[in-house]
């Protein structure tokens, strides 16, 4: 069982595409994939067709009011653990010692039921992103090419490295992962080339995959339906398809 993070704490990016889309790619192939929405915009639970105005979510396992199993939905797009708006308040609310590994002790036992989890983490470096990382292997930064996808960038590398000295030593980043990419842009390829040189100060790499922009990704999400029963062959879920065959390559190798 792999357990991968998608953050950055700049917003826009496609985290929430990406985890989705790699778990609805990782299930077409017979692999087991469970999401948990992390952020409390909870995009992701929405996109994925989750109940959060009726059920526990989230918040409430954090809380210890219920169990993993309590607040699993199973969904077209897959099964998730959603969220809702109350977790905003998380940082302020989880204070008692050893906050950081909630995450991690409350689906100790479900995520053993799975081959992958995937994390969507908020786009903040916050309490909630540190039990995130505290209860992952491995970390996918998705940035956009653009000028300020350099930045944050060392906030978030010195982010990993205080959690790998104090919470979790095992925690890798797997790579950046550039997103709505334009092949044809000038910018765009300066900013692979910069991106190429930040990878080697956090020690990771720059996925060979980029993923373009295709509307169809959007148009999914709105009708909340799984994105390769939407557009298998469509440009972007073509790209992540290619992405996830060399995501699975590090994680496993």
């Amino acid at each position: 069982m792999r357990v991968i993070s998608f953050s950055n704490q700049k917003g826009g990016v496609s985290k929430t595409t990406t985890t989705q889309a790699v778990a609805n790619i990782l299930n077409s192939r017979g692999r087991r994939a469970l999401c948990i929405d992390f952020d409390p915009q909870a995009n992701l639970s929405f996109a994925m067709g989750a109940d959060t105005q009726d059920s526990p979510t989230v918040y409430n396992m954090l809380k210890g009011e219920v169990n993993a199993a309590d607040i699993l939905q199973k969904t077209r797009s897959g099964d998730i653990l959603p969220s809702n708006i109350f977790l905003s308040g998380a940082d302020t609310e989880f204070t008692a010692t050893g906050r950081e590994y909630l995450l991690k002790e409350a689906i100790s036992d479900i995520s053993k039921q799975y081959d992958y989890v995937l994390i969507d983490c908020p786009p903040a470096l916050s309490i909630l992103t540190i039990n995130a990382f505290s209860a992952s292997h491995f970390i996918v930064v998705p940035v956009l090419a653009d000028v300020f996808s350099l930045q944050g960038m060392v906030q978030l590398g010195n982010t990993v490295k205080s959690v790998k000295k104090y919470c979790n030593p095992v925690l890798h980043v797997a790579g950046i992962l550039l997103t709505r990419f334009n092949q044809r842009a000038v910018l765009s390829s300066h900013i692979k080339e910069l991106l190429e040189s930040a990878t080697r100060n956090m020690d990771t790499r720059l996925f060979k995959t980029c993923i373009r922009t295709a509307i169809s990704i959007q148009e999914s999400q709105y009708q909340r339906e799984n994105m390769l029963d939407y557009d298998k062959k469509g440009t972007a879920m073509t790209d992540y398809a290619n992405f996830v065959t060399e995501l699975e390559e590090i994680v496993n190798g």
